[in-house]
């Protein structure tokens, strides 16, 4: 299980690097139609919770600590209020549709808490090859063979 939790908190950190490349097209896609941030959407509303959830699970499953599995967790939380902060940037435009201030700076704290889910995944990244690989936990595992001195 700790395996396969270190794969899946890796396979999560790519669709959170992927993220930010779809936020990219997105933004450069010309004309910017309703489908330019489609797979931006897709990715942060789909792909990562799921694979939040199951990182969870198999924190879980692992046997892994509580802080651990609270960090595992984080993501959907971190991702739920992108989804908040989307809305009130989509909601901040003046009477003609127009970009405000206020909104854009709303906006920028998309990114930001973009970044820092970002951070929190290499975190729960981290803390799970940490205890996937008993060397790093600090726990060494012997062989000794019959005849062979200890």
């Amino acid at each position: 299980m700790r395996k396969a939790l270190v794969i899946v908190t890796a396979v999560l950190l790519v669709a959170f690097v992927l993220q930010f490349v779809f936020a990219a097209v997105g933004a450069f896609t010309k004309p910017a139609g309703e489908g330019a941030y489609a797979l931006h959407s897709v990715t942060g509303m789909a792909v990562i919770p799921v694979l939040t959830l199951l990182t969870a699970l198999l924190a879980v499953l692992a046997k892994a600590p509580g802080r651990l599995v609270g960090l595992a967790v984080l993501p959907l939380g971190l991702v739920i209020l992108q989804a908040l902060i989307a809305m009130l940037a989509e909601a901040s435009t003046d009477a003609s549709g127009t970009s405000t201030a206020f909104g854009l700076t709303i906006g920028g704290l998309h990114a930001l808490n973009g970044i820092i889910a970002v951070h929190v995944v290499v975190g729960v990244h981290r803390a799970a090859r940490k205890l996937a690989d008993p060397a790093l936990a600090g726990v060494a595992l012997v062989t000794v063979r019959e005849g062979e001195p200890a």
